[in-house]
């Protein structure tokens, strides 16, 4: 079976409610590991019910069985687990989300002590949170990148010249890039990655997208590794007026007129082919050209 169609198979199984919710505990579980009679409790079902259905799992190769005495224990198939995780959207640790966004917005109000008030930080995190969970497909660990999504927009709001602040907290003879594209999951994040490899600390980058994805796409990531650039960890964000503000040079590539036009910004439009969904060798033109033309914005900056 090619992996075209076991992946079509894995979706119409995983499409039935309660196989999603026996893969959802499965992956929950402190061990990584059930049993069909407390699964059945846990998931109110009758036990000839979740063992009906954890045949179908074991059959497809979906979860591994393991014998122990008279019991036995389930768990996700080691060469299925990565995939099903990103497909149920990683483990949930259970916790309440509130209480972790108020932790974060206390960290933060101390990192911006004297720069902005709490209630300021508060609602920059709990708006940057919102605006990552409702991507389309959600993505991963959503409250720590919304910890990471809000320091970067109040680092860039610090930055705005026309908020007041003297020099809006820029370095001296830093310029700041951004690169928008429609998710944010490839060529922006291409871009970037190549600009900050290429010049470092000598230019500030920031990436955002119209319509942002969960994840940066994993071809886009094995085409930098190939020419030996790192993503480092970023991640697709929606664009935000303060990014507009605080940026010297704004890139666009396909994304519309989504992006403000503001004064004293220099505005560049990259007439480039969506990389997501393409094969791997037409992602190495797209990267290769968008690194001709990062290498051409340095000279300019």
């Amino acid at each position: 079976m090619d992996a075209t169609a076991e992946a079509a198979r894995e979706l119409r199984l995983v499409a039935d409610a309660t196989r999603a919710r026996i893969l959802r505990s499965i992956l929950d579980a402190p061990d990584g590991r059930v049993l069909v009679g407390r699964l059945a409790e846990e998931l109110g079902l009758r036990q000839p019910t979740v063992s009906h259905h954890m045949k179908a799992l074991f059959d497809e190769g979906m979860v591994a069985r393991r014998p122990d005495g008279r019991r036995t224990w389930y768990s996700l198939a080691p060469e299925r687990a990565d995939r099903l995780a990103e497909m149920f959207g990683g483990v949930d640790s259970g916790a309440p989300v509130d209480p972790v966004l108020d932790r974060v917005a206390r960290d933060l109000g101390d990192r911006y002590r004297g720069v902005f008030g709490a209630e300021t930080v508060e609602r920059y995190v709990r708006e940057s949170y919102d605006l990552l969970a409702s991507r389309p497909d959600g993505g991963r660990h959503v409250a720590s990148l919304a910890a990471r999504f809000a320091a970067d927009r109040l680092d860039a709001l610090a930055r705005d010249p026309g908020d007041g602040r003297a020099g809006g907290g820029r370095a001296p003879g830093v310029p700041e890039v951004l690169f928008v594209c429609v998710q944010n999951a490839g060529r922006s994040q291409m871009a970037s990655a190549i600009l900050r490899h290429l010049a470092g600390d000598r230019v500030h980058v920031r990436t955002a997208g119209s319509d942002p994805a969960g994840e940066v796409r994993g071809p886009i990531v094995t085409a930098l590794d190939e020419i030996g650039v790192p993503v480092a960890g970023e991640y697709p964000k929606p664009l935000t007026d303060e990014v507009v503000r605080a940026a010297d040079v704004v890139v666009t590539m396909g994304c519309g007129d989504a992006c403000p036009i503001l004064p004293g910004r220099r505005y560049l439009d990259w007439d480039l082919d969506d990389p997501v969904g393409q094969p791997i060798v037409e992602v190495r033109a797209i990267r290769d050209d968008i690194e001709r033309r990062v290498r051409d914005l340095i000279a300019t900056l």
